[in-house]
């Protein structure tokens, strides 16, 4: 059997990429309009990580949909990053890409272990009495997230690791917040629940019918109201990355906040309407976003959020890995080297939908 050259497996490189950038722009719109300002060194490794995220999340969810084993759709991926961290990833776009990825920043596997744990939560249809719990879900299913980026960034020390776990945090309130109507309607709730009670409400007779109410609005502006505390906290640790990735890191935050604006603005009724930030808004905080962002050491002072020392503690034990290098192998092809993998993703992304309906 021939070996493939350092050129085939360049290209190839750059074939999963192309098809996980598809992924990505149909994915969050948010965070792809962020990442393009990520600089070149960092690009194909954020999109490959995310691509991989969006798969998984979509894997379970897909499960559950159709009344499957949601148990074994987590240990398939479970054994895909077996594989990945093997350097022996199955043929999937986005596990090629990733195994580039973790194996070129030594990604700590804990990070994607927490992520699919998160998953695991959603699919035993975990309940969240207090603020903390919420918390607990968020680290999981982004606040490993922010881990991941900052590790991949070569920011390394505690004190920023925490701050992007806690950004990681804050979108995923910002996104519960959102939801709320969405995720009722699919017979999920993620407010705190003992803050639903407090105002008036019950929970499991809300989420059998659920609608706006007073009582709701006040809960999802505190929920609110802790997602603005931890992006003010998350500044500290954006003022401490690499000086060419801030920008982007700060036009995520900028936006994901800017989604909790404008759900104030709607009235505070995700039951009805989901909140939407323009294109134009987007524009602009993207131009904010290049603004120079100043350290504070009150902010950086500010012990971390409990709930993501685990994840600190998992970036730590994996020591001070070798610092980032910069991407090799994802050089610009012409487009008619790109088609035959765009088409496989597209076909796969197809039949996906399909089987869900």
């Amino acid at each position: 059997m021939l070996m493939p050259t350092s050129q085939t497996l360049a290209l190839r490189r750059e074939q999963d990429l192309l098809a996980c950038v598809d992924l990505m722009r149909g994915g969050s719109k948010s965070f792809f309009a962020a990442s393009r300002l990520l600089p070149q060194r960092m690009r194909a490794a954020s999109i490959a990580l995310y691509a991989f995220c969006r798969v998984a999340d979509d894997l379970v969810d897909q499960a559950q949909e159709r009344g499957e084993d949601v148990h074994a759709s987590l240990q398939q991926l479970r054994d895909r990053l077996d594989d990945v961290y093997r350097d022996q990833p199955q043929s999937f776009v986005e596990d090629r890409a990733l195994a580039v990825v973790v194996h070129q920043y030594e990604l700590p596997r804990g990070l994607l272990d927490a992520l699919l744990e998160g998953f695991a939560w959603d699919a035993q249809a975990r309940t969240y009495e207090t603020l903390e719990d919420v918390h607990a879900y968020g680290a999981r299913v982004a606040g490993s997230v922010g881990a991941m980026m900052c590790w991949i960034m070569g920011a390394r020390s505690a004190s920023t690791l925490a701050r992007a776990c806690e950004l990681g945090v804050a979108m995923q309130l910002t996104n519960i917040a959102r939801d709320v109507g969405e995720d009722a309607r699919n017979g999920r709730l993620y407010l705190p629940r003992q803050w639903m009670r407090q105002a008036g409400l019950e929970p499991q007779e809300w989420l059998a019918q659920p609608s706006a109410s007073p009582a709701l609005q006040q809960v999802v502006e505190r929920l609110l109201q802790e997602a603005d505390r931890l992006y003010r906290l998350s500044t500290a640790g954006v003022a401490n990355l690499p000086r060419d990735c801030r920008a982007a890191i700060l036009a995520a935050r900028l936006i994901y906040a800017e989604i909790g604006h404008q759900l104030r603005r709607d009235g505070l009724n995700p039951v009805d309407r989901r909140a939407v930030v323009a294109t134009s808004r987007k524009m602009v905080l993207l131009g904010r976003a290049w603004l120079p962002v100043t350290p504070s050491a009150a902010l950086a002072l500010e012990p971390p959020l409990a709930a993501i020392a685990y994840l600190v503690d998992i970036c730590v034990r994996a020591g001070a890995a070798p610092a980032a290098q910069r991407s090799k192998g994802w050089v610009r092809r012409p487009v008619g080297e790109r088609v035959g993998w765009m088409i496989e993703l597209f076909e796969r992304q197809a039949v996906l939908r399909r089987s869900a309906r």
